[in-house]
């Protein structure tokens, strides 16, 4: 999946569905979930911000961007981290990393 975004825009928010490995949604019920950015290649995390439960029995996520987030051009990994209620940590995808191209803008 590649999403793409003009550089410092807010919208649209990224919309997710976190699956296992057979392609299920997870319940992610008392969960919270973070939304972790980098550049390809790169080690610094760009962003680490909480992401919203839109429904957490289908396991549908939603990361609003701030203007920070994509305020450089360039090619980048994402992912959602689930924190259950239980204290153990998910990640998704579990096989990859979302990719985020931030295009630039005209003016």
């Amino acid at each position: 999946m590649t999403f793409y975004v003009k550089q410092n825009d807010t919208s649209p928010a990224m919309l997710a569905t976190l699956q296992d490995a057979d392609g299920n949604a997870v319940d992610i019920s008392g969960a919270s979930v973070r939304f972790h950015m980098r550049t390809i290649g790169g080690s610094a995390v760009k962003t680490d911000q909480a992401a919203v439960i839109v429904d957490a029995e289908l396991g549908e996520v939603r990361y609003n961007w701030s203007a920070s987030d994509t305020d450089t051009i360039g090619s980048y990994q994402a992912e959602f981290e689930v924190t259950y209620a239980d204290a153990s940590i998910e990640t998704f995808p579990n096989d990859g990393y979302i990719r985020v191209e931030i295009i630039d803008d005209i003016t």
